[in-house]
């Protein structure tokens, strides 16, 4: 009859048990860390507008700052026309928006308004359009309204 002396080979070693467990449950924190980070960023970033999109945003704010010295029966048939061919035509409607503002910036700068823009305000709107036209290849450049 044999006798058992000594420790049996069955039993389990609970400190590499606990680091296995441990090294997974950090690398499912770090995956799901890793994911919110990509989720969080991607809905932060701009909407990003073909180039079609900004040529013609470039050409209606080109227009625009022409526009904005001009009569303003002019200025109004203008900004009706182009903001029902922008709503028509541009696809990316984060793009629209800001570019609707100029138009009607313009459109108050031709009235001689107290809501026409500052130069500061064009230059801001400026800013906010180029981000949507970043991967386009196009540079929007919105001309300063008024004096």
């Amino acid at each position: 009859m044999a006798t058992m002396t000594g420790t049996p080979t069955n039993k389990h070693n609970r400190t590499r048990d606990r680091l296995i467990l441990g090294a997974l449950a950090g690398a499912v924190v770090a995956a799901l860390a890793a994911g919110g980070a990509y989720w969080w960023q991607d809905r932060q970033e701009l909407s990003q507008a073909s180039a079609e999109d900004c040529r013609t945003a470039q050409r209606i704010v080109t227009e625009g700052a022409r526009i904005a010295a001009g009569p303003v029966p002019e200025a109004e048939k203008w900004w009706k026309e182009t903001g029902d061919e922008r709503r028509a035509t541009m696809e990316d409607g984060y793009l629209g928006a800001k570019i609707s503002r100029y138009e009607g910036w313009a459109l108050e700068t031709a009235k001689n308004s107290a809501e026409a823009p500052s130069a500061k305000d064009v230059k801001s709107l400026q800013e906010d359009a180029r981000g949507h036209c970043v991967d386009s290849g196009v540079t929007l450049t919105l001309p300063p309204l008024g004096s």
